[in-house]
């Protein structure tokens, strides 16, 4: 689906740069840091969200708190055969409590897991249960992640 990609115009970039680094700035904050009056931050914030610039608001919370400190990304591919069930077997993936994430990949993989698990024996028993054993499933390859660290796409 394409999107109606328009430039930002130096306002609308100065608060998306302003919420990827600090998003729970209340409005009147955000209006502040940016430099307009807060009706204005408002009225551009909204209309962020409906042309869908803004795709939602989240916390971004450790797995590890959860009791989950190993993830991985698990690269996925399916059967040639298994095509016409890509929606239904994705859907199923982000369903999992150990899935955090399911990317759907243009390349040698079709999908990309990123998982967060309780120890090395539970991520396994991911795999195998939900991955290896699905008959979509061709082949996976699981890498585990020490480090993630955001990027800074608007500022």
């Amino acid at each position: 689906m394409a999107k109606d990609v328009r430039e930002l115009d130096d306002i609308d970039a100065r608060i998306v740069a302003t919420l990827r680094r600090e998003g729970r700035l209340p409005n009147n904050a955000l209006a502040d840091k940016v430099g307009v009056a807060a009706s204005t931050c408002l009225t551009r914030l909204r209309a962020l969200v409906d042309r869908g610039v803004i795709a939602g608001f989240h916390a971004e919370v450790d797995p590890a708190w959860f009791g989950r400190p190993i993830q991985a990304m698990i690269a996925v591919r399916l059967r040639s055969d298994a095509r016409a069930s890509i929606n239904e077997f994705s859907d199923r993936l982000a369903a999992m409590t150990e899935v955090l994430n399911v990317y759907f990949l243009a390349g040698a993989d079709d999908f990309h897991v990123h998982v967060a698990a309780k120890d090395p024996d539970d991520l396994r028993a991911f795999v195998v249960d939900n991955l290896s054993s699905a008959p979509e499933v061709a082949l996976t390859e699981t890498n585990l992640i020490f480090e993630h660290k955001r990027g800074r796409l608007a500022d």
